[in-house]
């Protein structure tokens, strides 16, 4: 043996053994896939979407973090793709419990009894919104849970693309997509979490595609491998600091929206699909604006945010002088931070006979007849304005009501009309008319209510907490007279102080998340409109008085007959109802945003003893004001309305449905393609869809030897493989030009293989090892 053999036998042992999960990319590699997630993470925590407290969030990044290294760890493993995903989620399972415990808890505890407050909270959530039915739910553990597992599944799957299948652009994009819907939606200021994504996101990429370019040279044996990779990064590293750079000068300097006319319809439909699940969103965080959005609910948040955009072009009489507020819809049952039409029905209503029936139908006694035109700028929705109650339109449409008696939720116009005529009926104002509204006759009217106006007194248990209570016996004290007119008016005017509360549109910093929103907004005295306006509807069914919420938009700028209204308009007030007059508003919110029309206080008069007015809650007797109503009027289907159909018809529609254009597709699948198709092409979308199933080909793999591999796992495609194979060998190393037969059979070959390939998904157990 020499001596040079004898000193390599002896050097050997003492060579560093390397690590065996250390990644051939690097650790660098492993923080940058930790780093892209953590970035998400930041940005939802910095959006405080649960409750509008940050801290509650805070873990969201280190969730991401530990989610790509439990990514990263199975990707390292031999275990076929599914079972490396399950212990992912095994782990996640154990893990993100205990720390979303520990939010819930707060300080002391024990890993089991924080993971048995999530799994309590998770309950707690089900059984408000499923099993008793109810708008919102007040827990905000599975908030928690909901995010801490998105951003973990993130960081899982964008490990495993990069580290096991070798596709980093796959996780930047699924990864991005995260981070951009937040953005979307958020105004928070972002721009920090951004950049650091673009920043680990193109030296992952320029990290991944050195890698791949050394391990090119090193099969290929040319030239030193190691310097064709620092050439790569030294590169890649000047393209991405200075591409970071000026895209940062950009950012500071440009002024112009190119393409902002891209957008102009994803708010509508933002506004749409939120408000269809917004009982399952968490409360709390600056949201974008969008725009505004009305329907059969509406839940209090701790912020609200509009833009300065038109909404609605008014066209009014030009002799016109009363500021009207645009109602659009009215609620009738109040929540902890929500209201709620109770027992909503869909009544399909003529154009002349919009409100015929209803309990809201206007006396034609005190009343006059607004005739306007309505042009819908930016508002998506089909939900019909009106200054008051509408009795007449332009078109037909499906008026919401509500419960049995009928009252007004909403009105839908058919065919959702950007420009539409509506007539409503305003109360008079005067004292001349016998009939008119004026402020004695309002102290007068009494509370004599009918049954059907039950819902509007009812106050859920809870509402009125400490604060509140104290608040109502503040108010009651000030009060000129005990009558629903004078309390209403106390209630307005100490509300609308500035010294007693505080107009504010973010509340998110005040801890209310157990509390009601009557409540929150008695303690701490600040809220918006929304606030003031569920605080005077609950003090005043407090007293057993009829009041509701209504939303809509407040009096826009008006030059002769043409009134603009801006979606910073947006409005909430109350509703009172008097016995002989109806719903009158009121409208409480301070800061100056209350426009008032005047009362007249007219002459004083006695009160009356009481007030004949049969129950409204039978339809076909007579109405709140007294008259008489044909039963016929009003018809209500039991369930609910048209287009309420069973829901076992809907599942079997929907499973043809799915059969019909799951077919389709397989046909157009095994049919294609249909265009020209070369080697390359060929060979490369057979290598992308047996990725998909994890049997992608290895960097260091010849065509042939991909193409073996392959038909050991599906012997009966060995034949068409083949084919593709030599024909990829064929042009691309031999610059050989295929005859019409050649393309035609590598056609023929590509087609079969696009469904044979299919087969991948059931061979998990024969899955190579990469």
């Amino acid at each position: 043996m020499t001596a040079a053999t004898v000193g390599l036998s002896t050097a050997s042992p003492s060579r560093p053994r390397r690590l065996p999960l250390a990644p051939s990319e690097g650790w660098l590699s492993v923080a940058l896939v930790a780093l892209l997630v953590a970035a998400v993470g930041w940005a939802i925590d910095d959006s405080r979407w649960v409750t509008g407290r940050d801290e509650w969030t805070d873990f969201l990044p280190v969730a991401g973090a530990i989610g790509a290294l439990a990514g990263f760890l199975a990707a390292k493993t031999s275990w076929p793709r599914w079972i490396a995903h399950l212990a992912g989620a095994i782990v996640a399972a154990l893990v993100l419990p205990v720390i979303v415990g520990s939010v819930v808890v707060g300080e002391g505890g024990d890993p089991v009894a924080f993971f048995r407050a999530t799994a309590d909270a998770t309950r707690g959530a089900w059984y408000e919104l499923a099993v008793l039915g109810r708008p919102r739910t007040s827990e905000f553990g599975h908030y928690l849970l909901a995010l801490g597992i998105l951003c973990w599944s993130a960081g899982q799957f964008a490990a495993f693309a990069v580290f096991r299948h070798r596709r980093p652009l796959d996780a930047i994009v699924v990864v991005g997509l995260l981070l951009l819907t937040n953005l979307a939606i958020t105004s928070q200021d972002q721009l920090g979490q951004l950049i650091l994504f673009s920043l680990a996101g193109l030296f992952l990429l320029a990290r991944s595609h050195a890698f791949d370019e050394q391990s090119a040279w090193l099969r290929r044996r040319i030239g030193d491998p190691a310097a064709v990779r620092a050439l790569y990064l030294r590169g890649g590293t000047v393209f991405i600091v200075s591409a970071v750079v000026g895209s940062m000068l950009l950012t500071s300097t440009a002024a112009s929206a190119p393409l902002s006319g891209m957008w102009s319809e994803v708010p509508g439909l933002i506004i749409e699909l939120s408000r269809r699940i917004e009982r399952y969103l968490p409360l709390g965080g600056a949201s974008k604006p969008f725009g505004v959005t009305f329907g059969e609910s509406t839940t209090i948040s701790g912020s609200w945010s509009t833009n300065n955009d038109p909404a609605l072009l008014i066209r009014l009489p030009e002799d016109e002088t009363e500021d009207f507020y645009w109602r659009v819809v009215a609620y009738d049952t109040i929540g902890f931070s929500d209201w709620t039409m109770s027992d909503p029905r869909s009544v399909e209503r003529a154009a002349d006979a919009l409100v015929s029936g209803l309990f809201d139908e206007p006396s034609a006694a005190g009343t006059r007849a607004v005739t306007v035109s309505i042009e819908r700028l930016a508002y998506a929705d089909g939900e019909m304005f009106s200054p008051a109650t509408p009795v007449s339109a332009s078109a037909g449409g499906v008026v919401t009501a509500i419960g049995d008696a009928a009252h007004f939720g909403s009105i839908s116009l058919d065919g959702n009309p950007r420009t539409y005529e509506v007539t409503a009926v305003v109360a008079v104002r005067s004292e001349a008319d016998p009939n008119g509204l004026t402020q004695n006759r309002l102290r007068v009217a009494g509370r004599d209510y009918p049954p059907a106006l039950a819902p509007y007194i009812a106050l859920p248990a809870g509402i009125m907490g400490p604060s509140a209570t104290d608040l109502f016996a503040t108010i009651k004290a000030r009060a000129r007279d005990d009558n629903p007119y004078d309390f209403a008016r106390a209630i307005e005017s100490y509300l609308r102080s500035g010294s007693n509360f505080e107009y504010d549109t973010d509340v998110t910093d005040q801890p209310c998340a157990d509390l009601s929103v009557v409540e929150c907004f008695a303690r701490y005295k600040e809220g918006y409109c929304q606030y003031y306006a569920t605080t005077m509807a609950a003090l005043l069914r407090a007293d057993g008085i009829p009041a509701r919420m209504v939303e809509g938009f407040l009096p826009g700028d008006r030059v002769g007959g043409l009134e603009t209204v801006r979606n910073d308009g947006a409005h909430a007030w109350v509703e009172v109802w008097f016995p002989g007059f109806g719903w009158v508003r009121f409208d409480p919110t301070g800061n100056g945003l209350a426009v008032d029309n005047p009362i007249p206080s007219g002459a004083p008069l006695s009160p009356r003893p009481s007030v004949s007015i049969p129950p409204a809650s039978a339809i076909g007797d007579g109405d709140a004001l007294g008259r008489t109503r044909d039963p016929s009027d009003v018809v209500i289907p039991p369930g609910g309305g048209p287009g309420n159909g069973s829901p076992l018809a809907y599942a079997v529609i929907a499973v043809l449905l799915v059969v019909v254009v799951g077919g389709l597709a397989f046909i157009a699948w095994q049919r294609g393609p249909r265009g020209e198709t070369g080697p390359d092409a060929a060979w490369r979308g057979i290598g992308r869809l047996a990725g998909r199933f994890g049997f992608g080909p290895r960097p260091t793999q010849t065509v042939y030897e991909y193409a073996g591999a392959l038909g050991e796992v599906l012997p009966a495609s060995r034949p068409e493989l083949q084919t593709v194979a030599r024909a990829k060998v064929e042009v691309a190393y031999g610059r050989t030009v295929l005859s019409d037969a050649r393309l035609r059979a590598l056609r023929d070959a590509q087609r079969r293989l696009r469904v044979s390939l299919l087969r991948l998904a059931f061979r998990r157990r024969e899955r190579r090892r990469r």
